[in-house]
């Protein structure tokens, strides 16, 4: 298979995507794409969205986490994604529903409310990524990407603020759902390559860390996505962090 895929540096739907490619053996290709940037060369490059993950495989062009995880189950049943059995891949959508429409967007918000206060932990989370320019450029020009980036996302405070007040619930609707066997099973699914990166994206911040690594939903993380890249060192106002003190 000819497979090539478009990524933000750091995106946990884009390590999403990878970690699926993976699963299934399929070799792939790796385009880095800059943030805000990324939305026009996906247009260009005949996407018609203008989200990552973006994969071209066999001349098909499909776009979002879930879309490509079907894609690839279609493409190569084997190993699976969902289980056979009707109910438990009912379970899983579920799951993996969750995972994108519910976790994904607050970790991206209080992620984006970081970057914009501290702009050196830019070059962390671009480890390893090859976007045309040298990181060290890319992070010293990138001030107004990561403010748009910001806007768009709107990581206001008010907003961050609401994300770490439901983040507890979010992660014991994590650790529930790997008591039941849904996630963190024998064999991965597709849930788990949805929900794993979105923790790994939160173990990177010093602020949500304790309150996550020794959970059930930290040790999910560790398993699927142990070498999650980037760091932000503590930032966020400390009342603000009283909710995860709770269950810390």
């Amino acid at each position: 298979m000819d497979a090539r895929l478009y990524v933000i540096p750091g995106s946990h739907p884009s390590w999403t995507a990878a970690l699926m490619l993976e699963h299934k053996g399929i070799p792939f290709k790796r385009t880095d794409l800059m943030p805000v940037v990324s939305k026009g060369v996906l247009r260009a490059v005949g996407f018609p969205g203008i989200t990552v993950p973006a994969l071209k495989i066999d001349g098909d062009k499909v776009q979002g986490s879930r879309q490509i995880a079907r894609e690839l189950e279609r493409l190569r049943p084997a190993p699976p994604l969902f289980p056979s059995d009707p109910a438990q891949r009912a379970k899983v959508e579920e799951a993996e529903r969750f995972g994108d429409e519910e976790l994904q967007h607050p970790i991206r918000q209080i992620l984006w409310w970081t970057i914009k206060r501290d702009k050196s932990s830019l070059r962390s989370y671009s480890e390893g990524a090859k976007i045309g320019v040298p990181i060290g450029l890319a992070v010293k020009t990138g001030g107004p990407l990561v403010a748009a980036s910001a806007r768009f996302n709107e990581s206001s405070d008010e907003n961050v603020k609401r994300d770490l007040e439901a983040l507890p619930g979010l992660l014991q609707r994590i650790d529930d759902l790997i008591a039941a066997g849904v996630l963190n099973g024998e064999q991965l699914n597709a849930a788990d390559f949805q929900i794993a990166p979105s923790i790994g994206l939160m173990l990177t911040l010093d602020d949500l860390r304790p309150a996550i690594e020794g959970r059930p939903a930290g040790e999910l993380a560790k398993r699927v996505v142990p070498d999650y890249p980037g760091h932000t060192s503590p930032i966020l106002p400390a009342e603000w962090l009283a909710p995860l003190r709770v269950t810390a």
